[in-house]
C-alpha cells in the first residue's frame, strides 16, 4: 500500500512542477498582447509567491488538521482553477487576481509533501520525487511552445496545463483513502494531536536561520534562472520567441536529468556533499553563459549545466531537515523553508526585471552568481556549526 502512496506522491510532484515554468516561457509573447513591460512578469511572479508564503507558513497547522492527502488534492484543484483563470484573462489585472489562488495552492502542498517525503523516504527517493517536479516543469514550456507555434496562443498553453491539473486533482481525491491505509494509524494520530511548533520557536532552534537563508538564496537563483531564461535569449541574444520558449526549458531539463542521476548516488555521498557538488556545477554553468562568444551553443549548454547543478540542492536541503533539527520540528521548519524559498522567488525576479529594463538583460548570469555564493556560504556555515555541535 505504501508503494501506491509513493506513486501518488510522484504524480503530485509532476503537478507541482507543471505551473512553475509557464509564465517564464510565455511572457515574451504574453507581454506583447497585453502591451506590458518586461518587469511585469516579476510582479506577477511575486504575487504568486506571496500566496505560497502565506500557505507555507500555515502548512504545519493545515497538515496536522486535514492530513497531507487532503491538503495535496485540494491544493492541486486550486492551482488548476487559477491556471484556467489565466487562460481566459484579457486584462493585466486578471493575471494578478488569478495569481493569488495560483500561489495559495502551491505553498501548503509543497511543504506537506516535502516534509512527508523527508521523514518517510530516503535521499534517493527524495531526489527522484523532485525529478518528477522537473518533469512537470520541463513539459509545460513545450506545451506552451507547441501552443504558440500552433496559433493557439499563450492562453491555449495555460488551458492545456489547467486540464492536466484538473485530471490529476480528480485522481488525488479519488485515492484519498490510500493515505489513511498506508500511513500507520498511531503515527497519523500523533501527528494530528501534536501541538504546532510555531514560527518563533522554530527560529530559535540552532542552525535554522542558516538553512533558511540558504534556501532563500538558492530559490532566488532558481526562480531568476527559470523565469528570465527565455527573455534573456530573446531580448539579449536575439533568439526568436517560440525558440526561446523551447530552449528556456533547458534549465528545467537539466534539473530533471540531474535529479534522476542524483537518485543513484545521493545515499552514497550524503546530502551535504551533494549540495556542495551542485553549487560548484552551478558556478561552472554560469561561467559558460558569461563567456562573450558569438555562438549561443555554450550559453544554452550552460543553462542545462546550471539545472544539473541545482538538481540536488533543493531535495537534499529538505531531506536533511529532520536529521538536522528533529522530525518533531521538521513540518514547521519545512513550512518556513518554503516561505523563505518563495520569498527569494518573489523578490528577486522582479528586481532582476528592473535591472534588465534599465541596464541590460545581459546581467542575467552575473545576478545569479551573487546568490550561489550566498547559498554556499550559508550551507557551509551550517555544516560547520552542526559538526561543532556534535
Amino acid at each position: 500500500m505504501f508503494s501506491i502512496l509513493i506513486a501518488l506522491i510522484y504524480i503530485s510532484f509532476i503537478s507541482l512542477g507543471l505551473p512553475d515554468s509557464l509564465l517564464g516561457s510565455a511572457w515574451p509573447v504574453m507581454r506583447l498582447d497585453f502591451g506590458a513591460e518586461i518587469p511585469l512578469a516579476g510582479a506577477i511572479s511575486m504575487t504568486i509567491s506571496g500566496g505560497t508564503i502565506i500557505s507555507s507558513l500555515l502548512s504545519d497547522r493545515l497538515t496536522r488538521k486535514l492530513g497531507p492527502g487532503l491538503v495535496n488534492a485540494a491544493s492541486v484543484g486550486l492551482t488548476a482553477l487559477a491556471l484556467l483563470g489565466f487562460s481566459f484573462s484579457s486584462k493585466v489585472w486578471m493575471l494578478f487576481l488569478w495569481a493569488i489562488p495560483y500561489g495559495l495552492g502551491a505553498g501548503a502542498v509543497d511543504a506537506a509533501l516535502n516534509n512527508f517525503a523527508a521523514i518517510h523516504c530516503s535521499s534517493r527517493q527524495m531526489s527522484w520525487l523532485h525529478c518528477f517536479w522537473g518533469v512537470g516543469a520541463s513539459i509545460s514550456p513545450y506545451i506552451m511552445s507547441f501552443s504558440l507555434s500552433g496559433q493557439r496562443g499563450w492562453s491555449g498553453g495555460y488551458f492545456a496545463v489547467s486540464m492536466i491539473q484538473f485530471t490529476l486533482c480528480v485522481i488525488l481525491f479519488a485515492t484519498l483513502p490510500i493515505w489513511k491505509k498506508a500511513v500507520p494509524a498511531k503515527a497519523a494520530a500523533a501527528s494530528s494531536t501534536a501541538k504546532p511548533v510555531g514560527i518563533r520557536a522554530a527560529l530559535k532552534i540552532p542552525g535554522v536561520p542558516f538553512v533558511l537563508f540558504s534556501f532563500f538564496a538558492y530559490c532566488a537563483l532558481e526562480a531568476v534562472a527559470g523565469l528570465w531564461a527565455s527573455t534573456y535569449l530573446a531580448e539579449y541574444r536575439g533568439v526568436p520567441g517560440e525558440t526561446a520558449a523551447m530552449f528556456g526549458s533547458l534549465f528545467y531539463l537539466g534539473i530533471t536529468f540531474g535529479r534522476f542521476v542524483n537518485g543513484f548516488i545521493a545515499d552514497r555521498y550524503g546530502d551535504r556533499k551533494m549540495i556542495r557538488i551542485g553549487g560548484i556545477a552551478i558556478c561552472i554553468g554560469l561561467v559558460m553563459i558569461m563567456l562573450p562568444l558569438k555562438t549561443d551553443v555554450l550559453a544554452l549548454a550552460g543553462l542545462m549545466v546550471i539545472g544539473i547543478g541545482g538538481a540536488p540542492i533543493y531535495p537534499c536541503i529538505i531531506h536533511s531537515t529532520p536529521d538536522n533539527f528533529g522530525a518533531e520540528n521538521s513540518q514547521a521548519i519545512v513550512g518556513i523553508q518554503m516561505a523563505c524559498a518563495y520569498s527569494g522567488s518573489s523578490l528577486m525576479p522582479p528586481l532582476f526585471g528592473i535591472l534588465a529594463r534599465h541596464i541590460s538583460a545581459g546581467l542575467y548570469p552575473w545576478f545569479m552568481a551573487i546568490f550561489i555564493v550566498l547559498m554556499l556560504v550559508s550551507t557551509e556555515t551550517l555544516n560547520r556549526r552542526k559538526k561543532i555541535g556534535k
